[in-house]
């Protein structure tokens, strides 16, 4: 009988797992993806490695301000963890997989869990910039259009019903009380960027249900979920889309993540510390 080969994409992120673990005796299970701004929240990681996307084979370098691009390897709360600072996006001109296979690298380096987080526009109206998110579902819009980190992928009829672990969910709300932080839970709409919402498609995705809209974290969520990790996912809410006034930039996105980051460090850390083995 034939012996079926591993698709293409599993044979590079065993290469980049592989190049990875000759820099660490490190094997975390637990992985975090730190969005637009929140790379300064690993600061309290004990780093026993630091690799530049760029040094790992089958990485795409993102070029966003705020994304550092360097994955770090070491313990957080005396757990080690496997920590991608910055991601790629589509809007950079990266197809779904290229966004999504850092995380199936960190599968390959034993990662069984992970932590996606990310800055998104309020849609909601009971958010306001400052508050934090725990991601309860998602709205794929360039998936429903048929862009998709899995396409051509034997195995890709991934059931998402549950991609967001309710287990980890509940873990995440009952740390934030004891850290003084209010965790909104709402559904987060992906778009593709780069460029912000008009009014109308704000008022659009308000009507679809989504309380969050960004550019990123759900090709990372449906390559996960095809290769069995449990996924948490936490949004910062920066700003409240397509609201009148001056013009969003980029730069009022990352410096209300940098107001936030004493409170997202302090849930990560309290998250590592308290996972379930």
């Amino acid at each position: 009988m034939k012996k079926l080969e591993a698709p293409k994409v599993v044979i590079e992120a065993q290469e980049a797992a592989r190049h990875i673990a000759l820099s660490t005796s490190l094997r975390p299970s637990l992985g975090l993806v730190l969005g637009s701004g929140w790379a300064t929240t690993a600061q309290g990681v004990t780093q026993e490695a630091s690799l530049n996307y760029e040094d790992i084979p089958h990485f795409t370098k993102p070029h966003v301000q705020g994304h550092a691009g360097r994955l770090v390897v070491g313990i957080l709360s005396g757990r080690p963890v496997a920590v991608l600072c910055g991601r790629p996006h589509l809007y950079e001109g990266y197809t779904m997989a290229q966004v999504a296979f850092p995380v199936l690298a960190l599968r390959e380096l034993g990662v069984r869990d992970l932590i996606l987080t990310n800055a998104a526009g309020g849609l909601n109206s009971s958010f306001q910039p400052g508050d934090l998110m725990l991601v309860t579902d998602h709205i794929n819009l360039p998936g429903l259009v048929g862009a998709s980190p899995l396409a051509g992928l034997d195995g890709a009829f991934v059931d998402m019903a549950q991609a967001y672990d309710p287990a980890l969910r509940d873990l995440a709300l009952g740390l934030a009380p004891s850290l003084g932080l209010r965790l909104h839970q709402g559904v987060y709409a992906m778009v593709g960027g780069p460029t912000y919402e008009t009014v109308a498609e704000a008022r659009l995705l308000r009507a679809l249900g989504a309380d969050a809209v960004g550019m990123s974290t759900v090709p990372e969520v449906v390559a996960a979920r095809w290769a069995g990790l449990r996924v948490l996912a936490l949004s910062l809410i920066t700003n409240i889309a397509a609201q009148a006034g001056p013009g969003l930039t980029h730069e009022q996105v990352l410096s209300k993540v940098q107001e936030a980051t004493p409170h997202l460090r302090k849930l990560l850390e309290a998250l590592a510390g308290g996972w379930p083995q």
